[in-house]
This record gives structure tokens, sequence and C-alpha cells, in this order.
């Protein structure tokens, strides 16, 4: 039996993986977690060998999950099924130690396989994706760390400061200090220019303007 985890901030959205993944005989469903926290402590109580994993968690970021779970059990298979379909967050996921990224447009028969493909030591990528794996070698923000991209990413989308230590469990003053490092890496002088990249790698999209009044 190969051993699940579900990490998903929606109920919902956990339940549906269950009942698809329950379906097979070779599957178990061993526990859920809707925060990072509730993550590490899953590995606490069971021994799984792969974790499904959203990247937006309540609080914090399925980055920090990916990490943490990894730092306690490094042999556990790691697959992302997100709604995020933009190099930036596969190049990210990647890096905190991912073994697969599927978007959450992808068919129940890519999930299953993949569950299977990263067990056989394989990286996977669904079909939506597997065309931006060129771009983890391009410049921008693909080259901050999970962590920066995770604080860039919330600042992008309208958080404060405070927010931001909030939710990273960060002092504001530190946050301040990776914003100086961020800018320092981007080679971003002003904050115009650190939402252009952000908006290049598909972070925030400009497309929307505002309603004239």
């Amino acid at each position: 039996m190969i051993r699940i985890v579900l990490v998903d901030d929606h109920a919902l959205v956990r339940s549906g993986y269950r009942r698809l993944l329950s379906a097979e005989t070779d599957f178990e469903v061993v526990g859920e977690a809707a925060t990072v926290a509730e993550a590490n402590a899953l590995l606490a109580r069971c021994t799984p060998e792969v974790a499904i994993v959203d990247l937006n968690l309540k609080g914090s970021s399925g980055l920090e999950a990916i990490a943490g779970m990894l730092a306690r059990q490094p042999d556990l298979r790691v697959l992302v099924l997100s709604m995020h379909d933009d190099a930036g967050h596969l190049v990210q996921a990647l890096k905190a130690g991912a073994h697969g990224y599927l978007t959450k447009c992808s068919e129940p028969e890519e999930v299953i396989a993949a569950i299977r493909s990263v067990m056989a030591g394989h990286r996977v990528l669904s079909r939506d994706m597997q065309a931006l794996a060129p771009a983890a070698s391009e410049e921008g923000v693909h080259g901050l760390k999970p962590r920066e991209f995770e604080l860039l990413r919330l600042l992008v989308h309208g958080e404060s400061v405070q927010d931001i230590a909030s939710l990273m469990h960060l002092s504001p003053k530190t946050v301040l200090n990776y914003l100086t490092l961020i800018r320092q890496k981007l080679n971003a002088e002003n904050d115009f220019k650190l939402m252009h990249l952000a908006a290049r790698s598909g972070l925030v999209d400009f497309s929307v303007a505002s309603t004239p009044q």
C-alpha cells in the first residue's frame, strides 16, 4: 500500500481527493492537514510515503510545508497539486523539494499516475506545466529562495508588512530586511520595477485594470 497524506486548506477538496484515491486498491489515505503546523504534526502520527500538497494554506505557504515535512522525513515523496500554473511557483516548489507538480486542472487519471510515478523515483509535471519547465533557467524572481518568493508573493497581492510578518511568523523588521534583500537580488531600485518583475513571473496580473469612475 502507498500511504498518502493530503495537505490542503479546503476540507471539500481534501474530501474529493480522499474519495478518488481510496478507490485505488494500492492507495491508503492516512491523514489530512489544512495548515503547516498540522502537516508537520501528521509526520509525528504516521509515516506516509507520499504527501499531496497545495501551495495556498491557512496562514502560511505550502512551500514552507514542503520544506518542513522533508526536513522531518527526507524520504517522503511530495507531489504539489495547485491552482497556480506559472513558472515562478513551479520553480519554487521544485526548489523546496517537491518531486512533482500538477495543476488542479489535471484529470483524475493523471493524478493517480503521478503518485505512482513519484513513488518510482521520477519527477512529474502535469501536461500544462511541462511547457514551462525551460523557464526554470530564466532570470528574475525564480532566483529567489522559497521564503523570499513567498514574501514577495504576499506583498504584490496587497498584504502589509505587518500582515506578512504575522502570516510568516516573522518580525516586521525581519520582513523589511527581506524586502531590502529581494530588491538587491532582483536589481529593483523601486517598487514599480519589483512589481514589473513579479508580473512577468506570473505573481500578479496587471491586465485587470480598475474600472474608471
